[in-house]
């Protein structure tokens, strides 16, 4: 049986000597450390413009499927890596997310979207950062190296 996800990426980050906290830290090379993963994100979100002209030129379902899980899959795998380099508890930092975009919805508790089919907020929702703020001040965020 496989072991959990998050213990999979962990036992990945160390076979690659990645960097692994078990608290929040943000590291003296944060701005670096940001744009080299902005980058490679970049690269990664580009893939999907392949994707699009395999579902245009005729790709099976098959294979624009296996594309599409394929991209996502990498996208989740690196942002799972990036937060454990650093030490952001990400499943609870879904939480807190999840539960703001539950507070999206209308007055009538029904979703609101905009043209693209995005979420809009109604008049009960709240920002996550004030909690994600807790969360992580209640988990020692530290700066490291400063």
């Amino acid at each position: 049986m496989n072991k959990p996800f998050a213990e999979r990426i962990a036992a990945m980050n160390a076979m690659y000597k990645l960097p692994a906290n078990d608290q929040p830290t943000l590291p003296a090379d944060t701005p670096e450390r940001l744009a080299k993963f902005k980058a490679t994100l970049m690269d990664e979100v580009h893939e999907i413009d392949e994707i699009v002209a395999l579902a245009n030129n005729g790709g099976s379902a098959a294979e624009v499927a296996v594309a599409i899980a394929d991209v996502l899959g990498d996208i989740i795998v690196y942002c799972r890596s990036e937060a454990l380099k650093y030490g952001l508890p990400l499943e609870e930092v879904l939480d807190v997310i999840m539960d703001s975009n539950e507070s999206k919805l209308g007055a009538d508790g029904k979703p609101i979207y905009d043209a693209n089919g995005k979420f809009l907020k109604g008049p009960n929702y709240w920002k996550p950062e004030p909690r994600l703020k807790t969360l992580l001040e209640a988990r020692g965020i530290r700066s490291a190296g400063k």
